[in-house]
């Protein structure tokens, strides 16, 4: 099925060329981050984690959320699912491959990546970690990519992969729980020690997840006229919509527990994210606020029917969700968790110029891959007849 890349419109291939321009620029800076190391970064001895790792913990929720497609289709047997559950195995692929490289670049010497392979520490969360994303990575692949082949070949897929779509389910919630665990399990960041950290990041990854993948379906059926379906729309946004409630809701209960209580350390902490602590203000003040305002405004878009199914409306609400979920779970997470530290000490942090734009560029990749995939599987759904107009 490769070959399918070679056929495409020239808007495709300027696509990717884009894509590479920046995955090209953004390798170039990050040869200079190699060579003179993690000073070009803002990162410091108190905060030793910045806005690679807060990049990974994101995309892991995303590629988690794919399992709002897969566990719907299989155990509950929804059929309106399967037309657009492939979209959502590559997409997932293209998630944990940036989450992988986002470890890569935060690395001031990637070849200690092998320590992990070759001195494994099974009471070390980070081995599992990296277990787990490797296995559901490879799960995604062999899935997405049988059951495509089969579709292709009119015919029924392997009875094994049924196996592998099962433990798939599984294992979508384990990459995000372990994730969970990688910050709860850190006693001295009184941000992170809280018992459903991991409850947090999977309400969060099954609302941000298939809110992307339906945000860029949204925009396949635009540029190429593939239609997901409407029914389809309708059930995952719902899903959105539920999954989006919980997250605000467990996170109340987060300010809740350290307000009521007084706890100064969960306190201090979310003080400095939206307010400022002890006199210092950050940056990240109008960002945590812009986070609240966007995530009330998604629900009052989502919450009511009527609005929730308005194509118009829809995109919008989607949009702002994205943008909130992404502040609160990546670097107002992580900033919040070092910020203040141990000491009651603010160490202030800003993403430097290099690191965004390395970030930029794993983003491409990501990109680039889940572009090179949803190509082939639109393709093959246009050779089997399954590939709808929209409107149709």
């Amino acid at each position: 099925m490769l070959e399918l890349i070679l056929k495409g419109r020239p808007r495709f291939y300027l696509w990717l060329c884009f894509l590479g321009a920046i995955i090209g620029l953004a390798f170039v800076v990050y040869l200079f981050q190699l060579n003179m190391g993690l000073t070009l970064t803002g990162l410091s001895r108190d905060v030793s984690w910045g806005l690679y790792i807060a990049q990974l913990t994101y995309f892991v929720g995303v590629a988690a959320g794919a399992v709002m497609l897969v566990l719907p289709a299989y155990f509950h047997h929804y059929e309106k699912f399967k037309r657009i559950i492939i979209f959502g195995e590559f997409m997932a692929v293209g998630a944990v491959l940036m989450c992988m490289l986002f470890v890569v670049v935060d690395l001031g010497q990637p070849q200690r990546m092998l320590n992990v392979m070759l001195h494994p520490t099974p009471n070390s969360i980070l081995f599992w970690d990296m277990l787990v994303l490797c296995v559901y990575l490879v799960l995604n692949l062999i899935i997405g990519w049988v059951t495509l082949e089969a579709a292709r070949n009119d015919v029924m897929p392997p009875k094994w992969i049924k196996v592998l779509i099962y433990i798939s389910i599984i294992w979508a919630f384990s990459i995000h729980t372990v994730t969970g665990f990688l910050y709860a399990g850190v006693p001295g960041r009184h941000y992170w020690l809280t018992a459903i950290m991991a409850a947090r990041f999977l309400a969060s990854a099954f609302c941000s997840g298939p809110a992307i993948l339906l945000l860029l379906m949204m925009i396949v059926r635009r540029v190429t006229g593939f239609e997901p379906g409407r029914e389809a729309t309708k059930t995952l946004s719902t899903i959105i919509t539920y999954a989006m409630c919980v997250n605000v809701f467990f996170y109340l209960l987060e300010l809740f527990t350290a307000f009521y209580s007084g706890i100064p350390g969960h306190q201090h902490s979310i003080l400095y994210l939206f307010v400022g602590h002890d006199g210092h203000m950050a940056w990240i003040n109008s960002w945590m606020w812009t986070a609240v305002v966007f995530a009330a405004l998604s629900l009052l878009m989502l919450i009511p029917p009527a609005l929730r199914y308005n194509d118009k409306i829809l995109p919008w609400a989607l949009v702002l969700l994205v943008i909130a979920s992404w502040i609160d779970k990546s670097l107002g997470l992580l900033i919040g968790g070092f910020v203040p530290n141990m000491f009651e000490t603010v160490t202030e942090y800003t993403p430097t110029i290099p690191e965004i734009v390395i970030t930029i560029g794993v983003y491409a990749i990501g990109a680039l891959v889940i572009s090179l995939f949803w190509k082939i599987a639109i393709d093959v759904k246009k050779e089997n007849g399954t590939f709808a107009l929209k409107g149709n």
